[in-house]
C-alpha cells in the first residue's frame, strides 16, 4: 500500500520496542503526517498507552497489511438541532480517571482518643464485600502471628468501633490464588490518574485542571523536540504552549534559575551574563543538607510563575496552563552545590481553596525521579497543611506517576502510625479515622480510600478490624528502610497567611 493511502485518523500496528527492548506491535493512530527532506513522517499515538509514549515514525515501522481507516459517518445533529460537521474517526481513546475519593461515609463525630495497640495479627476473610466504615468507626489492630479463631481473632489486627476509636488489626490473609496487592509502591513522580471512587468532572474555577473537551490534535502531540535546562537535556511528554516560532527549533533553551526561553545557546550564554538570580525568586522557608524549599508568590513573580508553569506542562497531561498565576502559590524544591539552587520539582497551591486542596500541580522533573524526590514533595505539602492546622488532599485527576506516589506515600504514613500503636494494658490498641487524618492531615476519605486499597478493613461480629499480615508488615519495614529522604519539622520556618483578609491578592 502506498504511503499517499495513508490519511490521519487510521488505526494500524506499529513497531516498537518495550521496556526490556523487546520488538512488539501494538495498535496506533496516525494523527498527524508531515514531510521532511523528502520522507513522510507519521505522528502516531499508542492505543491504550500514556500519551507520554506517542511520537513521529517512518513509513518502514508501519504494518500497512492491518490498517483500519476511518469510519465515514452521517452528519449528526447536535444539541441545537443543528447538522454537526467533524469529519468522524475510529473511537479514541476515552480513558475515566476516577478520585481518589471513596462512596460517600457517615459525617464523622467526635472522636475518642486513641489507645496504644498491643500486636497480634489475626486473619479475617469476610465472604463479602466490605462496606466503608464511618470515619467514626473505632479501629483495633492484630498482629498475625497464628492463624484466625472464628470465635475468637489472634492476630495483628486493629478495630473500628462506631465511637469513633480505632483499633488495630493485622491484615488479612490473601486466599489462594490471589496476588496481594503490594502495600508500598516505588514510584515517584509528578501527580494525577486513576483511583478507587467515585469519578467526577474536573473543577474549573480558579484551578489549574484542564478541561478535555476542546482537545484538538494540536493539543494532542508533543510540540517541543528537546529542552536543555542547566546540565540536563530532557525530553517532553506533552504538548506546552511555547511561543509558536520557538517550538520549531530542535533544543529550546531554558536559564535554570529564572526559567526564561530562549532560542538559541548563544542567547542564554548573553542571558546568564545578565541573569543575577542563582535560587528561585521568593522566600527560603526550608533547608536541610543540600535541599531547599522556596514559596513563590504568583503575584509577586508573575514571570518566574508562567515559566515555571509551561515547563512543568510538558510532562503533566491532565493539567492545563493559565497565564494567571496571581490566586496561586508555588513551592520550589532545590538541590544546592557550588554553581546554586538548582530546581528539583515543585508543586503549587491555591491561595484560598474552598475543597481543602494542599496540592493543585506537583511534579518531579524527569533527572530527578525515581530518587525518592516525590515523596518528599508529597511529605511536604503535608507538612504545610499540619501548621496551617488543616487536612488536606490533592486536586483531581492524577497522572498514572502520581497517583503511584500519592498511594505510596499514603500508605507508608498510616501504616508507620498503625504499626507504632500500644497499650500498656496488653489490650488491643484503638485508634479513629479521624484521629489517623489530624496526625497526618490527610483527608478522611484519602485514608479509608488507602485502607480499602490495601485491604486492611474487615466487618467481624459487628467491629470494623484492620488486620496487619506479616507480608504487609515487612514490606512496609523494606520500603521504610529505603526512604532516607525526610522532610525534618524543625528545619521549616513557616507561617501561614490568611489570604481571606487579604481582600485580592
Amino acid at each position: 500500500m502506498a504511503e499517499a493511502e495513508i490519511v490521519e485518523g487510521c488505526r494500524l500496528p506499529v513497531l516498537r520496542k518495550n521496556q526490556d527492548n523487546e520488538v512488539e506491535w501494538p495498535l496506533a493512530e496516525i494523527l498527524s503526517i508531515k514531510e521532511l527532506t523528502g520522507k513522510k513522517l507519521f505522528y502516531v499515538h499508542y492505543i491504550d498507552f500514556n500519551k507520554r509514549l506517542d511520537e513521529w515514525v517512518t513509513h518502514d515501522r508501519l504494518d500497512l497489511k492491518k490498517i483500519q481507516f476511518p469510519k465515514k459517518e452521517a452528519k449528526t445533529p447536535t444539541k441545537n438541532g443543528l447538522p454537526g460537521s467533524r469529519p468522524s474517526s475510529p473511537e479514541r481513546e476515552v480513558r475515566k480517571i476516577p478520585e481518589l475519593i471513596p462512596p460517600p461515609v457517615v459525617p464523622p463525630a467526635a472522636g475518642g482518643k486513641s489507645l496504644p495497640v498491643p500486636r497480634k495479627v489475626d486473619i479475617v476473610s469476610p465472604a463479602t464485600p466490605v462496606p466503608p466504615p464511618p470515619e467514626t468507626t473505632q479501629v483495633t489492630v492484630f498482629p498475625q502471628q497464628a492463624p484466625c479463631d472464628v470465635a475468637g481473632v489472634s492476630a495483628h489486627t486493629v478495630m473500628l468501633s462506631q465511637n469513633g476509636a480505632v483499633r488495630r488489626p493485622s491484615a488479612p490473609a490473601v486466599q489462594p490464588g490471589r496476588k496481594r496487592k503490594s502495600n508500598c509502591l516505588s514510584a515517584d513522580e509528578d501527580s494525577q490518574d486513576s483511583s478507587d471512587g467515585i469519578p467526577s468532572a474536573p473543577r474549573m474555577t480558579g484551578s489549574l485542571v484542564s478541561d478535555r473537551s476542546h482537545d484538538d490534535i494540536i493539543t494532542r502531540m508533543k510540540n517541543i523536540e528537546c529542552i536543555e535546562l542547566g546540565r540536563h537535556r530532557l525530553k517532553p511528554w506533552y504538548f506546552s504552549p511555547y511561543p509558536q516560532e520557538l517550538t520549531v527549533l530542535p533544543v529550546l533553551y531554558l536559564c535554570e534559575f529564572c526559567l526564561k526561553y530562549v532560542k538559541s545557546l548563544k542567547c542564554l550564554q548573553r542571558h546568564l551574563t545578565k541573569c543575577n538570580l542563582r535560587h528561585p525568586p521568593g522566600n527560603e522557608i526550608y533547608r536541610k543538607g543540600t535541599i531547599s524549599f522556596f514559596e513563590i508568590d504568583g503575584r509577586k513573580n508573575k514571570s518566574y510563575s508562567q515559566n515555571l508553569c509551561l515547563l512543568a506542562k510538558c510532562f503533566l497531561d491532565h493539567k492545563t496552563l493559565y497565564y494567571d498565576t496571581d490566586p496561586f502559590l508555588f513551592y520550589i524544591m532545590t538541590e544546592y552545590d557550588c554553581k546554586g539552587f538548582h530546581i528539583v520539582g515543585y508543586f503549587s497551591k491555591e491561595k484560598e481553596s474552598t475543597e481543602d486542596y494542599n496540592v493543585a500541580c506537583i511534579l518531579t522533573l524527569p533527572p530527578y525521579q525515581r530518587r525518592g524526590y516525590g515523596k518528599l514533595l508529597i511529605e511536604f505539602s503535608y507538612e504545610l497543611s499540619k501548621v496551617e492546622g488543616k487536612t488536606g488532599t490533592l486536586e483531581k485527576p492524577l497522572s498514572d506517576l502520581g497517583l503511584l506516589s500519592y498511594r505510596s506515600y499514603w500508605s507508608q504514613t498510616i501504616l508507620e502510625i498503625l504499626m507504632e500503636l500500644k497499650t500498656e494494658t496488653g489490650e488491643r490498641p484503638q485508634i479513629t479515622i479521624n484521629e489517623i487524618s489530624e496526625i497526618t492531615s490527610i483527608k478522611k476519605e484519602d485514608v479509608i480510600s488507602t485502607l480499602q486499597y490495601l485491604n486492611l478493613i474487615n466487618y467481624y461480629k459487628g467491629q470494623y478490624i484492620l488486620t496487619l499480615s506479616e507480608d504487609i508488615v515487612e514490606g512496609h519495614e523494606k520500603a521504610m528502610q529505603k526512604r532516607v529522604l525526610r522532610i525534618d519539622s524543625k528545619c521549616l520556618h513557616f507561617t501561614p497567611k490568611d489570604w481571606s483578609k487579604r481582600g485580592k491578592w
